[in-house]
């Protein structure tokens, strides 16, 4: 977290991830062009720009899209959603590169603007085989752009989280109009086995492991309602780790409840900042953190320590036995709310 915005903060970690995810880049498109160069030695510069861009482009939107739920299955993969928009950044610039040499190859040489030439070379709009992929490719490109151009903090604080998060989600639109366009490419081109069996692998693939995702935290999250003058059976207080959270889906509310130093206490479950999953996180530091980036907000009353300002809910906790209670009701975020302390054993 940074107190001022800056273009890139460049922490040591940011640093790693971005010399490991060019040393990638740069090895995929040696290797590629490496083999491109031995089975089509008749290949053009241009052409081989467009493929390795392109392949390379695809590969690394599908590692986007699966970092996730990857990382809500397998905690280990957390490091790769740090600075994740670093690596979708990245992406949209090889795509770019990819769609530039893709018009002056082929729209450049008209008597007509190059970028009229992609919506008006081919006009079979009413033909699904015969459809112009490029248009779909372009839209996808302009998607692209508009999510790196507004991946910085300041668009994020600026347009709200949720509406942040709902903008960016438009990275599924541009999944599908690319699908569709390599699809509809090869259908027009030339029919490749390969090729068309990794492309189903990696749809697949995201839809797999988004579903499966999405089953293990409902079912690991769903807890059968045990009322107790209002308030809702938790778990027993051992099955809680210090410094770590139980989370519960209950009344449309989703809770994270904490323990730590001997105490208890609830706040809301969704970051402020890119809806992330606090309960999944740990206490640090006295503040619960959040595992995606780093947010931090006190358990007691939901604020972020100054100089922040973002708040959640929070929830009343209580103790019978050793089992933990919580009551749905959010209160107003930012309330402070007396944490349960624990008997000694």
């Amino acid at each position: 977290m940074g107190v001022t915005y800056q273009t890139v903060i460049w922490t040591r970690q940011k640093k790693i991830y971005d010399v490991l995810l060019w040393g990638f880049i740069f090895l995929y498109l040696a290797i590629f062009s490496v083999l491109q160069l031995q089975w089509y030695p008749e290949i053009t510069a241009e052409t081989l720009i467009i493929r390795a861009t392109g392949s390379l482009a695809f590969l690394l939107l599908h590692l986007i899209l699966i970092i996730g739920p990857l990382c809500r299955l397998y905690p280990r993969f957390l490091p790769l959603l740090y600075n994740r928009r670093h690596l979708g950044v990245s992406m949209f610039v090889i795509a770019l590169i990819h769609g530039i040499f893709n018009i002056i190859q082929f729209h450049a040489l008209g008597d007509v603007s190059p970028l009229l030439s992609v919506f008006t070379a081919n006009t079979h709009y009413d033909s699904l085989i015969q459809f112009p992929f490029q248009t779909l490719g372009f839209l996808a490109l302009l998607i692209l752009f508009f999510m790196a151009a507004s991946s910085h903090d300041f668009w994020l604080h600026n347009l709200s989280p949720r509406l942040w998060k709902s903008l960016h989600m438009m990275v599924y639109v541009a999944y599908f109009l690319i699908v569709m366009h390599v699809m509809l490419g090869t259908f027009q081109a030339e029919t490749s086995e390969t090729g068309t069996t990794m492309l189903a692998g990696g749809m697949f693939t995201i839809l797999f492991l988004h579903l499966t995702a999405a089953f293990v935290e409902v079912k690991r999250n769903k807890i059968e309602p045990q009322f107790l003058d209002g308030f809702v059976a938790v778990c027993d207080v051992e099955d809680i780790e210090e410094n770590r959270a139980k989370v519960l889906l209950v009344e449309g509310e989703n809770i994270a409840v904490f323990k730590y130093d001997g105490k208890l206490s609830a706040v809301n479950n969704i970051c402020k900042h890119q809806n992330g999953p606090l309960g999944e996180g740990k206490i640090v530091d006295g503040c619960i953190t959040c595992p995606w980036h780093g947010f931090q907000y006190l358990p007691e009353n939901g604020c972020a320590p100054p100089p922040f300002t973002e708040k959640v809910s929070t929830y009343d906790v209580k103790l019978v036995g050793t089992k933990v209670y919580v009551h749905p009701k959010p209160h107003p975020e930012g309330t402070k709310v007396e944490a349960v302390r624990l008997k000694e054993r």
